[in-house]
């Protein structure tokens, strides 16, 4: 007896169920698609206990009839497709044929349905795959699936299913991309009874955003539309500043179809590239509009995915279009209000002080006294300073108990200018000026520096205040509280001063020419690339075998090591296949990323550093400056220039609110 066989229809609709539906999301999906197929206006969906246990799906579209309906429980029965040349121009979300039957294989199912033209509809039951009933009912126009006890009948699958909660997010986090994908029709999810989730379906995509993640974030969005040949680019993009730590806000809509694809990720990431961190991702939903016939959609069971006809010239055309989004909106403002492109952090969970475990030390906290405190913190003071991988004892903060005041000396805190330190020397301290708020001055142990008033500028709102560290400006407005990286925010500055040049970057000549030794791959890409590294402000001439004179460098960075910068930049440039040929195109994105490379690490390299100490006029002129220059988010490789903590984050973190 031979061992091929066939495999009965209830084994193949497992099989199919297994490709298909994977999860309750992907029911979801598959049931919302057939309702936008079907011409619905508005769709709603209920779930129990993450879709595991119920799911329901209501539209009203066209509906179907008798006929209709007990064909569409078969497999590969569809109306989208009659031939095989269809699936060349296919414009529905769904053609397959497979998903009521493989869903209802794996649940207990039940379809009604009912045509305008028709007095009653139609009732279908269906469990395990098991046709159970079927007969006329009176209900709605438009169509009513629910699915019970998804999987009841292959428990493997079922125990493989995520916690309630992950479920019940991943269906609302579909249901958002096919509003998003479909702002014409309004969208409601109700996930145990209660609303979750509410579109207008007036047709704008923004008031979708808007409703799902909040009217605040509408001043973060770039609107953008672009159009080049069969190519059309439209949707919404988010600011730099505003960012998530994953792609779950990220939607992309080909010819009304929401995808995955690799090529259009890589074009949104590369377009933002310099301009937010690295393991940050920016809100995009962008609908784009091909030919039908230059995309392929039957190349995944779950539609999900789809192939170009020419996956390079979409990736130009997306970079394009969000390049010139972004950089349309930083040049419509002539500079920047700091306040608005902070990010904002993460706000840490309220955890009390636990005094027992801070005066644990003290044996009898009912004797407790200043000078046995003193004592103990005293003695930790000193640990530190011995510890060699410690900072300085300095960083640490403890309380000078030296300067305890007694509580009557503070009756009248707003009268008092002066207290006594422990040397019984006096620290003047003046009551803010009425007539000139900004004529700062700043009291030092031996001298009181005048600061001069800040630049005039409309957009700066923020007045420096101090450094933490040596390494982070701290300034406030008129309500919240700002930190600085200043060696961020003046690369940033640098980055983009170099960037703005047109041609040839100014170049200083050094005095004492430089002779560098390389090897035979550094010496390859600086042979092949010296016109370019003479136009960013680096004159290299050949002195041997594998070497080079240094005889200019940029002139911001005059001050820099020319040797250490060189060697990094050259370090980073990208690998050179001599073996075959380098289009005009290829070369000229080899240019446009080593010219990015050479430009932030020149800017790096200058920049100020970590440690370095700045008085208020540098702190002034370093907010000034970033307010001006074109993007003032992020450094150019990413991180962060200026972070904000509100006074809503603040009350948070004091436990006021």
């Amino acid at each position: 007896m031979g061992k091929v066989r066939l495999l009965d229809s209830n084994t193949i609709n497992k099989i199919a169920a297994g490709e298909v539906v994977e999860r309750p999301a992907s029911c979801i999906k598959e049931l919302v698609e057939n309702s936008i197929d079907a011409g619905a206006n508005h769709i709603e969906v209920e779930i129990v206990n993450g879709g595991k246990t119920l799911m329901r799906v209501t539209d009203d579209g066209g509906g179907m009839s008798k006929e209709d309906s007990l064909l569409a429980i078969r497999r590969h029965a569809t109306s989208k497709l009659s031939n095989v040349q269809d699936l060349l121009t296919i414009s529905t979300l769904g053609f397959r044929g497979e998903a009521v039957p493989t869903i209802a294989a794996v649940s207990k199912f039940t379809l009604q349905t009912r045509r305008a033209d028709s007095e009653l509809g139609t009732k279908i039951q269906i469990e395990g795959g098991k046709f159970i009933d079927s007969h006329e009912v009176g209900c709605k126009i438009g169509t009513t699936v629910i699915v019970e006890d998804l999987f009841f009948n292959t428990p493997a699958r079922l125990k493989f299913l995520k916690a309630t909660s992950t479920e019940a997010s991943k269906i609302h986090e579909y249901i958002v991309k096919l509003a998003l994908s479909r702002p014409e029709i309004s969208f409601k999810l109700i996930n145990n009874n209660r609303p979750a989730l509410s579109t207008p379906g007036n047709g704008k995509m923004i008031d979708v955003i808007t409703g799902v993640y909040g009217t605040e974030i509408s001043s973060s969005l770039i609107e953008i539309n672009f159009s080049a040949e069969d190519f059309h680019l439209s949707g919404y993009i988010g600011k730099p500043n505003f960012l998530k730590n994953y792609r779950t806000w990220q939607t992309f809509i080909i010819n009304g179809r929401i995808v995955n694809n690799r090529t259009i990720s890589k074009a949104l990431e590369e377009s933002y590239r310099a301009l937010i961190p690295k393991s940050g991702f920016p809100l995009a939903a962008l609908k784009i509009e091909v030919p039908q016939n230059s995309i392929d959609v039957n190349v995944h069971p779950q539609k999900t995915e789809l192939k170009f006809e020419d996956d390079n010239q979409i990736f130009k055309l997306v970079y394009r279009a969000v390049r010139e989004a972004v950089s349309e909106k930083k040049s419509n403002a002539e500079n920047h209000d700091l306040t608005e492109i902070a990010t904002s952090p993460e706000v840490p969970k309220y955890e009390p002080l636990n005094l027992d475990e801070y005066f644990g030390k003290v044996a009898d906290r009912k004797n407790f006294n200043v000078e046995k405190t003193r004592e103990i913190l005293n003695s930790e003071k000193n640990s530190v300073a011995a510890d060699e991988n410690a900072e300085t004892a300095e960083n640490v903060f403890v309380p000078n108990f030296d300067k305890v005041t007694p509580p009557e000396a503070f009756e009248d805190f707003q009268a008092a200018e002066n207290f006594s330190d422990n040397n019984g020397e006096e620290e003047i301290i003046e009551p803010p000026p009425t007539e000139n708020k900004s004529d700062i001055k700043i009291s030092t142990e031996n001298s009181t520096e005048k600061i001069e008033p800040p630049i005039k500028n409309p957009a700066l709102k923020l007045q420096p205040i101090g450094q933490v560290n040596l390494c982070y400006i701290v300034a406030q407005s008129d309500s919240d509280l700002y930190i600085i990286d200043q060696h961020a925010a003046h690369e940033r500055i640098l980055f983009d001063r170099l960037c703005g040049y047109a041609d040839k970057i100014p170049a200083q000549g050094l005095l004492i020419h430089r002779v560098l030794k390389f090897d035979e791959r550094e010496t390859l890409q600086i042979e092949n690339n010296l016109e370019l590294f003479k136009s960013l402000g680096f004159t290299l001439e050949p002195s041997g075998e594998n070497e080079f004179r240094i005889t200019e460098v940029p002139i911001d960075a005059a001050d820099t090591d020319p040797e250490i910068m060189l060697r990094e930049i050259i370090s980073g440039l990208p690998e050179i296949d001599t073996d075959s040929e380098i289009d005009d195109e290829r070369r000229a994105d080899i240019a446009r990323n080593i010219r990015q490379l050479v430009l932030a690490t020149t800017a790096c390299k200058a920049a100020i550093k970590a440690g370095q100490e700045l008085n208020a006029r540098q702190m002034q002129i370093l907010l000034n400056d970033l307010s001006n220059t074109p993007n003032p988010h992020t450094c150019p490789h990413g991180r962060p220039t200026i972070i904000k903590f509100s006074a809503k984050d603040l009350s948070k973190m004091f436990h006021r609110t």
